[in-house]
């Protein structure tokens, strides 16, 4: 009865189920069985090896830069070095005299005259392009959307080429009255100027084109610094009744220390090397008052001939902006552990 109405009778507790027979395979039908690949095991000496090759992989990296900065700046700088103790003579056989050459470059009157008008030039491009460098920072410090219109006018110098600028600065400081300056100061009630022609007035025009285009530099970096005072700071001072003055010295001027230092070297250091403007503009004229080291440099070597006379002012400038990046160092280190 069960089995016609389909019904399904209980399985005793305990019975096991049939076991169903198991089909054979035939053995020329049976897939191959695929074994996993071993898992490697690494020996403690290839991991030891590979600890030790790890940190050279940066170094492959640069290697490239390297070598190039090896031909082009290392090379060349040992040659100077070993040129600076030798009468070099082409063709003839380079004579060694010792520290002649730094004697005679020290003590004739061009070489001095040169190391003090550099560092009047160094002294005011960096005093100059640092002030108007932040000035322009706070002006155009914001998140307004037209500043970065006003941000890259005021960039354009940097970027524009050495020569461009020295061709329109002269055109600017013609010496006739007709010229674009005197024009403006005619208009104020001046006499025309002889800018670049005077032997006063021909180094402050030079300085003045140096601030013109360092200073938007430094702009840029001020407004990077400035991006990193904390706000917080502002409404502290804010809330016990500080002014805006008092704020500026007491909150900005502080969180820009590291700024300022890294500003005051580049400066000095862009002050002290100065040579493309000077060439361009006066190439150390008139009468020697806008001569530098490096113009200097560039005639006895080029012009005159006397490498290892040049080399020895080349070494000597390369000592003075060592001692200059140190000394600006050390100083900040005290300053930081005061």
């Amino acid at each position: 009865m069960s089995n016609l109405t389909g019904s399904r009778q209980p399985r005793p507790y305990g019975q096991a189920r049939a076991a169903i027979p198991a089909q054979r395979v035939p053995a020329h039908s049976r897939e191959p069985v695929v074994e996993p690949p071993p898992v490697p095991q690494f020996r403690r000496g290839s991991r030891f090896r590979h600890r030790r090759l790890q940190p050279l992989v940066p170094w492959l990296f640069l290697a490239p830069a390297l070598i190039l900065f090896l031909y082009f700046k290392i090379l060349p700088m040992l040659q100077g070095v070993k040129m600076s103790f030798y009468d070099v003579r082409p063709y003839l056989g380079d004579r060694y005299v010792g520290w002649g050459n730094y004697v005679e470059a020290t003590t004739q009157p061009l070489f001095t005259k040169a190391i003090f008008q550099t560092v009047v030039l160094a002294i005011g491009t960096t005093t100059g392009s640092i002030l108007i460098g932040f000035l322009l920072a706070i002006l155009v410090e914001g998140q307004a959307r037209h500043l970065w219109l006003v941000r890259t006018a005021a960039f354009l110098p940097v970027v524009t080429t050495m020569a461009v600028v020295a061709e329109v600065w002269r055109m600017l400081y013609y010496p006739d009255g007709s010229g674009a300056l005197n024009t403006v100061i005619g208009w104020l009630g001046f006499g025309p100027q002889p800018f670049l022609a005077s032997q006063h007035q021909a180094l402050g025009s030079v300085i003045l084109v140096g601030i013109w285009r360092g200073a938007p530099y430094d702009m840029m970096i001020f407004l990077a610094g400035l991006a990193t005072v904390d706000r917080n700071l502002y409404e502290s001072a804010a809330v016990d009744g500080a002014v805006r003055w008092r704020r500026f010295v007491h909150v900005t001027l502080p969180a820009l220390r590291p700024v300022i230092t890294i500003l005051c070297i580049l400066a000095a250091l862009r002050g002290l090397r100065s040579f493309t403007e000077v060439f361009l503009l006066t190439n150390g004229a008139p009468n020697g008052s806008t001569e530098v080291v490096m113009t200097l440099i560039y005639k006895l070597g080029l012009e005159q001939g006397k490498l290892g006379v040049a080399a020895a002012g080349s070494m000597i400038l390369f000592v003075a902006t060592a001692v200059v990046t140190l000394g600006v160092h050390v100083w900040r280190r005290r300053a930081a552990l005061r």
